[in-house]
């Protein structure tokens, strides 16, 4: 089933064979995806997306698949004769609890991820049929060796400590970059590829992607369906820029992740952080266009996302519905309470991120400091399981328990213990209890993707009246809870009303936790409320509608677009251009040059006849020999339109006699070299340099790599050389202040590639051609072949003139006009070419036909 150019892939991205295929799901399966869309024929060429049999989606409701690392399905083993295996939800499942977000009934859940327990291979057809048919669950069988080297070695060795801010400076600080582990991981996304293949509608579905453990997926799914509608969401955190770079994989990770349509995040300093390293490593840039953030890559607009998860309001208010809770709330009355003991609550993992350890250090040095704490306060520190294991959860472990030894020994009294620390796995129903007598949480991370535990309070807070009574409370009264949260997780932005700390500052969590203990009733009262209205509305459902919402809204071009796959391995990505939007053929436009008489050429030069990044920008004696090749043609009338200052342009060519020349953008022309410069507005008075100079030596001073440009009707402020952020972030300033101070000037303030220009008003490239237009019909030439070329946002006025000129009759009603833009990427143009290589490439194409057209 997986074709040959898909295998190949897998080779490339990991440098080991493909796997064999283990574990299909049964052909009883209703099959969605027709075996006409996986030849790999169809694979290989590079051609328009995989597509599907119409009636084989007919009839069908929409569907939605969501993919993790593991599937939201508990599985026990059967302890009578019959032995195999029985399956049931897992409620606390987040993948679960975002199904209860869609409120249309049409719509049809598919899950694809692992199982938490090892099945025989002589299971696997079974276990499919069943998970099929009862919970519309696609099993994803990794071998345990295999699974152990992607799950526990790169996932919770290497990328997600990195992805929490540890650097391997030590072997034993982080793992070290391995690359068996990598291939492991390439490997296991590769099988999720292929389940997933065997139950998508590539046409119709939606496919969700969660978490880390999966980042290169979307790169094997938009392999096979160049349109697949692609949404990726990452629990944890994404790291600074300084931090990723170190991967060594990084751009890899970059490019898969930009595979998808839609990428989520939970706050907006992990989107900066990716928004950072796309533009120092890939040179992308992004743009916020009404509210929502859009990356442009290779003509396809990723879209960026920045929603916190909630929690499921329903299933906790069910859990705070029963009788076992308030049993045991009525217990841990009689245990705190009416002892007239103050609870403080921690739940955490039993990893070296929650910070367990710090918290009880600011547990003991607040016993320290308020003596008269001791015997009335107490830290419930529930510690669940690590997810991961190695030599680091082992140490915690040793660090939590000597601490609470100490602490004990230290302030402790017959009946009374200040620590009281719970390893034990807990019933959500006794965690919830804890969550109703807890007079202050504490959530301490050193660093954390979300964590939903202080939600988990505040609704728990909440209460019902059950539990009011339990309390000996009126149900009348307002309720109140208290936050003691780090800086560094993601749901603390979310939780303004919460008491913020420093885990790392132990005497500013103790004196937080003494301010939770003291703060006066009326302010616990207004907390609680503020919080709670915000996470009973944004809830998991709120959350998950949002996502999808999104994810609808970036895929609703899919159709229209043309789109092709190109690049090799984890590199490959997918073109996706206008219909009307195509690359200029050579044979095509010699063709048309051969067959026209009167010929307008129009050239920038920066970008489209110089490479941007090239040191030297004088012309190449290659360029002006094509030029001039051009030019003897007494049928063209060819133009360069630069934004480059008159002196600089007549020097670089001054030996093209009749190449014309726009400089400034436009403001001064010249027919050619004999003729005399004119302007296309009269002349203005340039004193508003004497207000711009000051502001952009200042914002030059402030940015190392940055300089000013003076010409003689503008000036410009360029970062080509500076920080890619820190420039651009100046640049967005510079431009409102230079608006702001120029508001009453009689010039144009607008950025640019790299940088902020000012300039006279009405000055335009757009001028350049409608003068050139017009020119050619005073003379009696009207142009019945035009080529425009350009590469950046001033060049967009060239080809919107010509394009609006195509009815007049400034243009001939049948003339060839190929209006064309550097790169592929939205534009008024028609008609593209990759780069300053392939233009030159043409333009000699073009100057060998003009040649040979010259009479001797």
């Amino acid at each position: 089933m997986v074709s040959r150019s898909y295998s190949n892939l897998l080779e490339l991205a990991s440098g080991e064979a493909p796997l064999p295929n283990i574990g299909r799901i049964s052909r009883r399966i209703p099959r969605i995806m027709t075996v006409a869309g996986i030849l790999s024929d169809i694979d290989d060429d590079g051609s328009e997306s995989v597509g599907s049999d119409p009636s084989s989606s007919s009839g069908q409701r929409d569907r939605i698949i969501i993919v993790a690392n593991q599937l939201p399905i508990k599985v026990h083993r059967r302890l009578d004769s019959s032995k195999g295996w029985t399956f049931s939800w897992d409620l606390n499942s987040i993948l679960l609890q975002l199904k209860d977000g869609s409120r249309d009934e049409e719509l049809e859940y598919i899950y694809v991820g692992c199982l938490k327990e090892d099945i025989h291979l002589s299971d696997h057809e079974e276990v499919s049929q069943i998970l099929w048919d009862t919970f519309k669950c696609v099993p994803t069988f990794v071998p345990p060796e295999l699974f152990n080297r992607y799950y526990h070695g790169f996932c919770k060795q290497q990328l997600w400590p990195l992805f929490h801010y540890m650097l391997p400076l030590l072997p034993d600080l982080g793992g070290r970059f391995n690359r068996p582990m990598w291939q492991a991981y390439v490997s296991v996304n590769k099988i999720f590829a292929d389940r997933i293949m065997e139950v998508i509608n590539p046409e119709d579905d939606f496919v969700w992607i969660h978490d880390y453990h999966l980042m290169v997926l979307p790169t094997f799914l938009r392999k096979r369906f160049n349109r697949v509608k692609l949404g990726f969401f990452l629990h944890s955190p994404f790291p600074s820029s300084e931090i990723y770079r170190t991967l060594p994989i990084r751009e890899e990770l970059l490019r898969a992740l930009l595979n998808s349509d839609l990428i989520g995040f939970h706050t907006f300093d992990y989107a900066r952080h990716f928004l950072s390293c796309c533009s120092r490593m890939l040179g992308l840039s992004y743009e916020s266009k009404r509210g929502y953030i859009g990356l442009e890559y290779y003509g396809r607009t990723v879209s960026i996302k920045i929603l916190p998860v909630g929690i499921h309001m329903g299933q906790l208010q069910s859990v705070l519905n029963l009788p076992e809770t308030e049993a045991k709330v009525v217990e841990l009355i009689s245990q705190f309470s009416a002892r007239g003991r103050t609870m403080l609550l921690g739940v955490d993992d039993m990893d070296i991120f929650k910070g367990i350890s710090l918290k009880l250090l600011a547990m003991e040095q607040l016993l320290l400091q308020h003596p008269e704490k001791q015997g009335k306060v107490v830290l419930v520190q529930i510690a669940n399981p690590a997810r991961g294991k190695g030599k680091d959860v082992q140490e915690v472990q040793d660090e939590t328990f000597a601490t609470v030894k100490r602490i004990n020994e230290t302030f402790g009294a017959p009946g009374y213990d200040p620590v009281i620390l719970i390893d034990q796995p807990l019933k959500f129903y006794e965690r919830v209890a804890y969550y109703v007598v807890a007079e202050c949480c504490l959530v301490t991370a050193v660093r954390d993707g979300m964590n939903l535990i202080p939600y988990e309070y505040i609704i728990s807070r909440q209460g019902n009246e059950k539990l009011d009574k339990a309390l000996g409370i009126e149900s009348s009264l307002v309720k109140k809870s208290m936050l003691v949260l780090s800086e560094f997780i993601g749901c603390s932005p979310s939780l303004s009303g919460a008491i913020r700390v420093n885990p790392w500052n132990i005497d500013g969590v103790a004196e937080a936790m003494e301010s939770a203990l003291v703060m006066a009733e009326a302010e616990k009262q207004l907390r609680h409320e503020k919080h709670y209205r915000y996470v009973s509305t944004h809830d998991v459902a709120y959350w998950a509608r949002s996502f999808l919402h999104d994810l609808e809204r970036t895929c609703k071009d899919h159709a229209r677009c043309r789109s092709w796959g190109i690049g090799f391995g984890l590199s490959f990505r997918v073109v996706a251009l206008d219909p009307n939007f195509r690359k200029l053929a050579m044979e095509h436009i010699v063709s048309a040059y051969r067959r026209t008489t009167n010929r307008a050429i129009l050239l920038d030069y920066d970008g489209t006849l110089m490479p941007q990044n090239s040191i030297d920008k004088k012309p190449t004696s290659r360029t002006v020999e094509i030029l001039n090749s051009l030019c003897r043609d007494k049928n063209n009338i060819v133009f360069t339109v630069s934004a480059r200052s008159r002196a600089t342009l007549t020097e670089w060519f001054s030996s093209c006699e009749k190449l014309g020349i726009a400089a400034e953008h436009g403001y001064f022309l010249r027919l050619n070299r004999d003729e005399e410069w004119e302007t296309f507005v009269p002349i203005v008075d340039c004193k508003w340099k004497q207000v711009t100079e000051p502001v952009m030596k200042l914002y030059t001073e402030t940015t190392d790599g940055s300089v000013i440009e003076i010409k003689e009707t503008t000036m410009g402020w360029c970062y080509e050389d500076a920080d890619p952020d820190f420039g651009s972030c100046q640049a967005k300033e510079l431009l409102n202040h230079l608006e702001s101070v120029l508001a009453n000037e009689p010039v144009t303030v607008r950025s640019g590639q790299n940088c902020v220009e000012v300039k006279p008003q009405g000055v335009s490239k757009g001028l350049v051609a409608k003068r050139l237009l017009s020119m050619m019909q005073e003379k009696g030439m009207v142009p019945d072949f035009v080529l425009c070329i350009g590469d950046d946002r001033s060049d967009e006025d060239m080809f919107e003139m010509i394009t609006s000129s195509l009815n007049g009759p400034s243009i001939a009603p049948s003339a060839e006009v190929f209006a064309c833009t550097v790169g592929r990427k939205p534009s008024k143009a028609k008609y593209y070419l990759d780069d300053t290589v392939e233009i030159i490439k043409l333009m000699q194409g073009l100057a060998s036909v003009a040649e040979q057209m010259i009479p001797s």
